[in-house]
C-alpha cells in the first residue's frame, strides 16, 4: 500500500471515528395534550440551554397577494407584547446575557432562545410572552417594513441573491415556494397590521408547534417548564391551514438578467426529492461528487483545470413541501458559455458512467464524518431536532443518515444522477452583462 493510500485510509478512519464518538444522549419526544411536540436533548455538561419554538407558519402559507406576510409577522413577534414593550424585552434578555430572536423561513416561523440554565425560567417567560401575547404595535410595524424593504433593496445589488430568487421562481412556478420569503418591496409596502394579526391568529397555534429544548435540562424539567407556560394554550377546533400544492412539473426555462458586471453568476435548478425519499441519500452522495467541495468534479474541471470559475458547486435543497437540486458557478463574462458547457458535460457524465471507488469512498467518508459538526452546539442540535420533526424523519435520523450513506453504491449514484442531474432538466438563470443563455444543450 502506498503512503498516499495509507494517509487516505487513516483520514477516512478519523472521519468515521469522529462520527461515532460525537453522538450524544438520545433525544426524547413527547406530544403535549394541546398538540405541542416537545423534543428534549440532555447535555448535562453544557450550562447554556437552547430553545426553539417553531410553528408551521412560513412563507409557504403567505396569501398569493401578500408575499412577505409570514416574514413580517415573525419580525414583529419580539417587538411588543401585552405587558412588555420591545425595548423591555431586549433589556430583560440582555441583562442575563441571553438571546431572543424570531425569524421566518419557507416552512415555518421560529422563535429562538439561548440562555444560561440558571436563567431559563426568565427566558421561557419571555419566549412564552412573545409567542402568545404579541401586540404588533403600528410604530414597530412601520419600522420593520422599512428594514425589510432596505434588505430587499440591498439584495438587488447581490448577483447571487438575484439569481437565486429568480431560479426559485422558475423551479417552483405557482407553488408557494416560488415567491421570496421576504416578499418584494411593493408587497411589503402594502402589508397591514390587520393582515399580520389575522395571519398570527391562523398559524401560530399549539397544534402546529414544535418546542425543542437542548442543554443541561432533563425531560421532566423541560416538560414542567413548558407546560407551566404553554399548557393552558387551547388547541383550535379547526385544523391547521394547508399549503397548496402548485404545479408538479414544467419544462425548464432560461432567464438572463442583464447587469453591468465584470463577472457573471449562473444558477441552474430543478425539482428534486424530499429527505424521506429512497433516492435522497444516493443523490446527496452524487451531488458531493459532482460539486460538493474542493475534491469535486466541477471544482477540478471548471476551476482548477481550466481556471474558468471563481466558485462552482452543486447541492440539494430539501423542504417540507418541495425540494430542488441546484448547480451554480461564477465566472468571467466572456467565459460563461465555456464554463457552463463543462458543467453540463460533468452533469451528463455522472449520469452516464459509474463513479470510481476512490471518489465514492471519499464522498461517503466526508458526509458521514462531517455530520456531527451539524450537532456540535446546543443551538445546532435544537435546530436539527426541529428539522427532523418537521420533515417527519424521526429522532434516529443522525444514525440512519450514517447507515444509509454508507450503503450507497456507484450504481445508485449513476441511477439518481440520471433521474435528477441531467442538464436538460434544469432551468438556467444568468445574471451579468451576457447574451441570453439557453436552458438546454
Amino acid at each position: 500500500m502506498t503512503a498516499m493510500a495509507i494517509a487516505r485510509r487513516l483520514g477516512l478512519l478519523l472521519l468515521l471515528l469522529l462520527a461515532t464518538t460525537a453522538a450524544g444522549p438520545i433525544p426524547r419526544r413527547e406530544v403535549l395534550p394541546n398538540g405541542i411536540v416537545l423534543l428534549v436533548a440532555e447535555r448535562p455538561a453544557i450550562p447554556i440551554v437552547a430553545v426553539r419554538a417553531y410553528f408551521r407558519a412560513g412563507s409557504a402559507f403567505d396569501p398569493p397577494d401578500a408575499p412577505g406576510l409570514a416574514n413580517l409577522t415573525a419580525d414583529l413577534l419580539t417587538r411588543g407584547t401585552a405587558t412588555r414593550a420591545g425595548e423591555e424585552i431586549d433589556r430583560a434578555i440582555e441583562a442575563v446575557g441571553g438571546g431572543l430572536a424570531s425569524d421566518a423561513g419557507r416552512d415555518g416561523i421560529t422563535v429562538s432562545l439561548t440562555i444560561l440554565k440558571k436563567d431559563l425560567p426568565l427566558g421561557l417567560d419571555l419566549l412564552a410572552d412573545v409567542v402568545r401575547h404579541p401586540t404588533f404595535p403600528e410604530p414597530e410595524l412601520a419600522r420593520a417594513k422599512k428594514k425589510i424593504q432596505a434588505g430587499i433593496q440591498r439584495s438587488e445589488e447581490n448577483p447571487e441573491a438575484v439569481a437565486g430568487r429568480e431560479l426559485t421562481r422558475l423551479v417552483y412556478l405557482d407553488h408557494p415556494y416560488g415567491h421570496p420569503v421576504d416578499g418584494t418591496r411593493a408587497s411589503v409596502a402594502a402589508l397591514t397590521r390587520e393582515q399580520v394579526v389575522r395571519y398570527y391568529a391562523e398559524h401560530v397555534r399549539p397544534d402546529a408547534a414544535i418546542i425543542a429544548v437542548v442543554g443541561a435540562v432533563t425531560l421532566d424539567e423541560a416538560r414542567r417548564e413548558v407546560l407551566a407556560r404553554f399548557g393552558d394554550w387551547a388547541r383550535p377546533t379547526t385544523p391547521p391551514p394547508a399549503v397548496p400544492s402548485g404545479s408538479i412539473a414544467s419544462p425548464p426555462q432560461a432567464k438572463t438578467i442583464t447587469r453591468n458586471l465584470s463577472q457573471a453568476t449562473v444558477s441552474m435548478g430543478r425539482r428534486a426529492i424530499r429527505q424521506d425519499h429512497p433516492d435522497y441519500f444516493p443523490l446527496v452522495v452524487a451531488n458531493y461528487i459532482l460539486g460538493g467541495g474542493t475534491s469535486s468534479r466541477l471544482y477540478f474541471r471548471v476551476r482548477e483545470e481550466r481556471g474558468l470559475a471563481y466558485a462552482v458547486y452543486s447541492y440539494v435543497s430539501p423542504g417540507r413541501y418541495g425540494s430542488a437540486a441546484v448547480v451554480g458557478l461564477q465566472t468571467r463574462t466572456a467565459e460563461v458559455t465555456k464554463a457552463l458547457g463543462i458543467a453540463r458535460e460533468e452533469m451528463a457524465r455522472i449520469a452516464r458512467e459509474r463513479v470510481g471507488a476512490h471518489e465514492l469512498d471519499l464522498a461517503k467518508a466526508y458526509l458521514i464524518g462531517s455530520f456531527p459538526l451539524r450537532l456540535d452546539t446546543s443551538a445546532k442540535m435544537a435546530n436539527f431536532l426541529v428539522g427532523v420533526e418537521e420533515q417527519g424523519l424521526g429522532l434516529d435520523y443522525a444514525e440512519r443518515f450514517r447507515e444509509r450513506i454508507s450503503r450507497v453504491t456507484a450504481e445508485d449514484v449513476r441511477a439518481v444522477a440520471e433521474r435528477y442531474l441531467l442538464p436538460e432538466g434544469f432551468a438556467v438563470v444568468t445574471v451579468g452583462n451576457v447574451s441570453p443563455v439557453s436552458g438546454t444543450r
